[in-house]
């Protein structure tokens, strides 16, 4: 099931969370995760109080990915795919590109060949400038 979403929507769904962790990949390839609280800023997130690792690793490679965990095991995890940059020596400012609800589908057998299980909802973000 697919759901377009204004940016504007993306920030009334990130004001239901109380913090994300923002994910980065090192020079070692591997993950690094920093727990932050992302604000919605226009058409962009930022995050301010970011650590040396997590600033060398976005500026080496700039796709990242925050995750807003649920408060229980049948709400949604909240997860932002995006391209981040710089702004300031401790904050970083990131430029959604996917954003999707998903939480593991309860199934009482196991999953069908073909299946993910999980039960997503992708939110597709708007590209197109709004007018007004």
């Amino acid at each position: 099931m697919s759901i377009q979403v204004e940016l504007s929507d993306l920030a009334v769904t990130v004001a239901r969370y109380r913090f994300a962790y923002l994910l980065t990949v090192s020079d070692e390839s591997l993950p690094h995760a920093l727990a932050v609280t992302p604000a919605v800023d226009g058409d962009a997130l930022t995050v301010d109080g970011i650590g040396r690792h997590t600033q060398n690793n976005l500026l080496a490679r700039p796709g990242v990915t925050l995750v807003w965990p649920p408060e229980s095991v049948d709400e949604y995890s909240l997860i932002v795919d995006g391209q981040a940059a710089a702004s300031g020596e401790k904050s970083v400012r990131i430029t959604p590109i996917r954003a999707v609800l998903h939480r593991p589908a309860p199934r009482p057998g196991p999953v069908a060949e073909g299946a993910c299980g999980s039960d997503c909802v992708e939110l597709p973000l708007r590209t197109e400038p709004s007018s007004g």
